[in-house]
Parts: C-alpha cells; structure tokens; sequence
C-alpha cells in the first residue's frame, strides 16, 4: 500500500505532511493554476479530509519503487459519490513532489468545488500562520 494512500485512508495530516516535499506542486481537479509549495499543499488537504467523507482507495498503479502512481479513490462530498485519481510522482528522497488529482462526474466535481470554496478561507488562514512559523 503507498504511504499516501495509508495516511489519507486515516485521516493522518501529519502523516500526510511528513510525505511532501517542500517544493510539492498539487493540481486541483477544481482550479484552473496549480498551487505550488508544501504550506498551500498542506491546507488544500486537510480541507479536503473535513470535505471528503467515507474515502476509500480502491486500486493503486505503479510499482513500490516508481517515482510515479496512480491511486484511484471513491469519496462522498455531500450525498453524492465521487471517483478520482491521485496522480503522485515521487523525487529521490522518496517525498511527493507533484499531485495531481482528477475527479468524476461533473455533478461531483461541482459539489466538490462549492465545498472546498466554503474551506478556502479557513485555508489562508492556515497558509499565513505557516507563513508566520
């Protein structure tokens, strides 16, 4: 099982943390530029684990010594269902430096984008108290 997947099932954030590196990029299914760095990273996630309710992996690509995996997951965002991939390269060190994450359907992807609209201030807040650490 992949670490991310291990830590995201358990709702392990500092599990999560620990996992990326500091110059993480993660791809939203939700918005149009990426958000680089592990501080914005970081808040985007632990949003996305108030959001996300019953996740479950359900099929891993990529071999336990590739830079690079796909993880398929199935989610609630409200009442509806959600499917998605996590697209995860690894560097050297072995800690996610890209994410990338895909959602379906589009009825979801909208619940998912209202919702994580909701959580987005709560995610500055976490960004400048990281920013001020």
């Amino acid at each position: 099982m992949h670490p991310f997947r291990a830590a995201a099932e358990a709702g392990d954030q500092r599990a999560i943390e620990a996992l990326l590196a500091d110059d993480v990029v993660f791809t939203s299914p939700v918005a149009f530029k990426p958000y680089p760095g592990k501080p914005i990273t970081v808040a985007i996630l632990r949003a996305v684990l108030r959001v996300f309710t019953d996740l479950r992996y359900f099929r891993e690509i990529g071999a336990p010594d590739d830079h690079d995996h796909a993880l398929l997951f199935k989610a609630k965002v409200g009442d509806l269902t959600i499917t998605g991939c996590d697209f995860i390269r690894t560097n050297d060190a072995g800690l996610i430096d890209d994410l990338t994450v895909m959602v379906r359907p589009l009825s979801a992807a909208k619940a998912l984008a209202d919702a994580m609209s909701a959580e987005f201030d709560q995610v500055r807040r976490e960004v400048a108290a990281a920013a001020a650490d």
